[in-house]
């Protein structure tokens, strides 16, 4: 999937996710977009590989793409890391909704994802799509219909408090 349905899959994941919890939606929702995007930190061509270069490239040389940084164990690591170091909970939540978000979205692509690494099984989806395909747009469209039906919701809670 390409950065900007990564980035709409991270918003209408935080919004869905606002609506059953009690956490600060605007934290919620500008950290589940990070997290939509940090998997790709191990493709120096990604929007987060082109702001952190140096970071890519050696993440990118020791485990490869749509491994380490798109398994189960990276999600808990980083969640595990955000608790130590004690940063807001709407913060750590969005995080990991983002990540979880870009692990499914990479799931519908015809490469799939190492989610149990280090077992060197691909997890893909039975259907799958090309990224920056048809199929991929349909699915923007439909991200950024269920955001604008999710952040209704969030922005009246929010008004009318």
């Amino acid at each position: 999937m390409t950065g900007k349905t990564h980035i709409i899959g991270g918003i209408a994941t935080s919004l869905a996710f606002a609506q059953i919890s009690n956490y600060d939606p605007v934290l919620l929702v500008g950290a589940g977009v990070v997290g939509a995007l940090i998997p790709d930190i191990c493709h120096g061509g990604s929007k987060i590989g082109r702001t952190f270069p140096l970071i890519s490239k050696v993440v990118q040389v020791l485990f490869g793409h749509r491994t380490f940084t798109h398994s189960l164990l990276f999600l808990f690591l980083i969640g595990a890391l955000l608790n130590m170091i004690s940063i807001n909970e709407s913060i750590v939540a969005g995080m990991l909704v983002g990540i979880a978000s870009h692990l499914i979205l990479d799931m519908a692509t015809k490469n799939g994802i190492k989610l149990l690494f280090p077992i060197k099984i691909t997890v893909r989806f039975p259907m799958t799509t090309r990224t920056g395909g048809t199929v991929e747009h349909i699915v923007f469209v439909a991200l950024s219909l269920l955001s604008v039906y999710f952040g209704y919701d969030v922005v009246g809670d929010i008004v009318f408090r």
